[in-house]
């Protein structure tokens, strides 16, 4: 890799060609946002979305990492402006053999919908349906809903108009904790909320999408297999994968990549019966939150922990991609392993969990060796040995 060059996102290494689509309903922040990555049929001529979609992102994130928005932003563009998603944009959707299964992917602090591409794609391109949310809680760097502006005259029809959410801090006088729970909680309800709208799309339901795509939503109907539902995250979406788990009984299992378990309260882990897998990079952990994942392993006898060894928290999202040697030294983005072999590992180790507990008919047991911390740069547990219990 020369001088301060991005290398791009992988494409799926799966078999099944991969489409994606946004997805907006409901005129309130009650409502939902996501974007959709399905397996597509391909087609001539359709195009690569940009990573970044809005120009209001690369501000939300100068917002975030505490830059002044008026340089940061402009920068943040001309270094990423021209990264694209390796994706065919609203291709059309490829009906399966057999159902899909589906998965609702929570994204963490500071970040937004297209933040976790590649681990999206790869799932696609593996026969999954993936719900990529864009949270309302004021974690996201910067996200919007869509109202109705009421017309004057009776005839001409109303104009959605864009409200923007901006990222917020934690108030000064608020006790860090108080500010996150709620948040974790709106989050999780968000997963859920997906979860239902998915459901009712798959029973013939029609559902308007607030954003004009080409993407066709009743092509779903009766292709997504309700029976296999799964939730995952990174960081505070690892946190909110937990809870969302506890919370809705159709999700069999959930993949917490790097968890923040900070803002859960400790009277959720007794509760956490299903399987958890928690792929943590080398970094980033506190014995805390090990012991705290340990709480649940010990509840759920199917959860697992596992470690990648040189790996950072970024490793696990996009930007360990996309960001140059500069952007790495400032930000971390990246550890000392190979980015591409790092996120191999991760989605080898999640789909090879997915099987097991989907019960899927795939290949992916061929990684089951991974769940046990077995492999090059995987350790089963974490390398913080101390406890603080």
């Amino acid at each position: 890799m020369g001088g301060g060059q991005s290398m791009g996102l992988p494409p799926g290494k799966g078999a099944y060609p991969v489409g994606c689509t946004d997805v907006m309903v409901g005129q309130t922040p009650k409502g939902l946002f996501f974007r959709l990555f399905y397996p597509c049929i391909p087609q001539d001529g359709t195009k690569q979305p940009s990573w970044i979609p809005r120009y209001e992102y690369y501000c939300g994130l100068a917002d975030y990492m505490n830059m002044n928005r008026k340089w940061c932003a402009p920068l943040l563009s001309v270094t990423f402006g021209s990264c694209r998603i390796p994706v065919s944009w609203d291709a059309p959707f490829k009906p399966p053999c057999s159902k899909y299964p589906l998965i609702i992917f929570s994204h963490g602090l500071g970040a937004f919908r297209t933040v976790y591409s590649a681990i999206c794609v790869e799932m696609a391109s593996r026969g999954f349906l993936v719900m990529a949310l864009e949270h309302r809680d004021h974690s996201a760097s910067a996200t919007y809903f869509c109202k109705l502006e009421p017309k004057e005259s009776d005839f001409p029809s109303a104009q959605l108009l864009e409200e923007w959410l901006p990222y917020q801090d934690v108030p000064a006088e608020q006790k860090e904790f108080r500010f996150r729970n709620p948040q974790v909680h709106q989050r999780a309800n968000e997963c859920i909320r997906g979860l239902k709208l998915i459901r009712s799309i798959n029973s013939g339901k029609p559902v308007t999408n607030l954003l004009h795509t080409d993407f066709d939503l009743m092509a779903l109907k009766d292709n997504v297999d309700l029976t296999k539902v799964a939730v995952m995250g990174h960081s505070f979406g690892g946190a909110t994968a937990i809870l969302a788990l506890v919370k809705e009984a159709q999700f069999k299992c959930a993949v917490a990549l790097d968890a923040w378990m900070f803002p859960l309260e400790n009277t959720l882990y007794p509760k956490v019966t299903k399987p958890v897998l928690f792929v943590n990079t080398e970094s980033f952990q506190t014995a805390d939150s090990i012991d705290k994942m340990k709480r649940i392993s010990s509840t759920s006898n199917e959860s697992k922990i596992i470690t990648i060894l040189g790996t950072v928290h970024q490793s696990q999202t996009d930007f360990t991609f996309f960001a140059g040697t500069l952007l790495n030294r400032v930000f971390r983005t990246r550890g000392t392993i190979d980015p591409y072999e790092g996120l191999d590992l991760t989605n080898q180790a999640a789909l090879a969990f997915l099987q097991k507990h989907l019960q899927l008919k795939e290949s992916f047991d061929q990684w089951d060796g991974l769940l046990e911390g077995i492999g090059n740069y995987v350790i089963p547990d974490s390398p913080l040995k101390k406890s603080s219990l």
